[in-house]
């Protein structure tokens, strides 16, 4: 392994440590607004995912940015439905 992918590596699992962090000292009530607004980072993520798929040559950093494009547009689209069914109930 060369020292970008354990850059990338250590990023990877810091950005881990931190989010769950952070999202476990929110109150339950929060998460579904939360993760409404965090369509915006998640449109981010995926850039960053591009880039990192294209970065280095070889299979294992095109394999490891692909995994993160489909996880990064998983939450996408997670959030939308989620924003779809609180704009929903907020009709009624």
């Amino acid at each position: 392994m060369n020292a970008q992918l354990l850059v990338e590596i250590y990023v990877f699992v810091l950005a881990v440590f931190v989010g769950f962090e952070v999202i476990s000292k929110i109150p339950p009530t929060l998460h579904t607004p939360l993760m409404s607004g965090s369509n915006a980072i998640s449109g981010i993520t995926i850039v960053g995912a591009l880039l990192a798929a294209g970065s280095l040559p070889g299979t294992l950093s095109a394999t490891l940015g692909l995994i993160a494009i489909i996880l990064a547009m998983i939450n996408v689209v997670g959030g939308f439905m989620v924003t779809g069914r609180m704009l929903r109930m907020f009709k009624k």
